[in-house]
């Protein structure tokens, strides 16, 4: 018995021929047997999914992405901005495929497709920044920004997650602070930092950020705030489950709130880095839609 009656299955085709192959061997086996009619559709350039989630996303009952995450917030910014909004589901087919992580779904890509066609539909937040685009993972700046923008592709396609680790490292030596001033729903900070991430997620770079408080259901964002560049710091923020790390201290080199929207200015502008894609910057005005869309997640 057909679970969804019309699919659109959307398939980045920048990859390699042969990888492509393999991957849609590997899915559309498992898809077809469980829909009554599925539509394919390959995209050659960038900006093309976001094009074909807002003409056909209506017609819809399910939308699978087959990408990495850039595809995903693609596809995010064409069908967040729909009245009738289709479910989405995600295939990791990327480096990292961070949100895939944060709704469970297996990184095998047959096992995934069988997750998708057996898991259960959930709601799930939305960012949206200056009215007029949209992220599901996170938005930041500073030494997100940098630690993307630093990325070898080639080192990316021949080490894989491990080239977010490298120009992590590398960045971390050369990272500057920045002063930024900031208003949310608890009041107004002006300060200086490294890194400013909005999450709504809690993966990138396929690491997942240990804030207990993170969720993608809950109408809120996690605001984290990293003072200094330094060993101990990012130590602490990968430490956050640690009851030894206090967000509250004044001493922290980390700070963290919760919000439903916040602005933020910096003194000069800068690029920011939303779900890996840097074409954004400062200032920017971020609102947390709740329960905007929803989407397939692994039990």
């Amino acid at each position: 018995m057909s679970i969804f009656n019309k699919v659109l299955f959307i398939y980045n085709g920048s990859a390699g021929q042969t990888e492509t192959d393999r991957a849609l061997a590997a899915v559309l086996p498992v898809i077809s047997t469980e829909t009554k009619e599925l539509k394919v559709v390959q995209t050659e350039e960038a900006g093309e999914t976001k094009k074909i989630c807002l003409k056909l996303g209506e017609e819809y009952d399910l939308v699978i992405i087959l990408g990495g995450d850039g595809t995903v917030h693609e596809a995010v910014n064409g069908l967040a901005a729909l009245d009738k909004r289709p479910v989405l589901a995600i295939l990791p087919g990327g480096t990292c495929n961070d949100f895939s992580r944060m709704l469970n779904i297996p990184q095998n890509l047959k096992k995934a497709a069988e997750t998708i066609m057996s898991g259960q539909q959930v709601p799930v937040d939305v960012g949206k920044v200056n009215d007029d685009h949209y992220f599901l993972n996170f938005w930041g700046i500073g030494l997100i920004t940098h630690t993307s923008s630093n990325i070898d592709e080639n080192q990316k396609r021949l080490m894989g997650k491990m080239s977010y680790f490298i120009s992590a490292l590398r960045t971390v030596k050369e990272a500057e602070t920045f002063h930024y001033k900031m208003k949310t729903d608890q009041g107004e900070y002006e300060d200086e930092a490294v890194m400013i991430m909005v999450l709504n997620g809690k993966f990138i770079g396929s690491n997942q950020i240990p804030l207990p408080s993170i969720n993608m259901d809950d109408g809120l964002f996690d605001v984290l705030v990293v003072k200094e560049s330094s060993f101990g710091a990012f130590l602490d923020l990968f430490s956050l489950n640690s009851p030894d790390i206090n967000l509250n201290d004044a001493e922290t080199r980390l700070f963290h709130l919760q919000t439903k929207s916040l602005s933020i200015e910096t003194e000069e502008v800068l690029d920011a880095d939303t779900d890996g894609e840097i074409y954004l910057e400062t200032p920017a005005t971020l609102e947390i839609l709740k329960h905007h869309i929803h989407m397939i997640k692994g039990y």
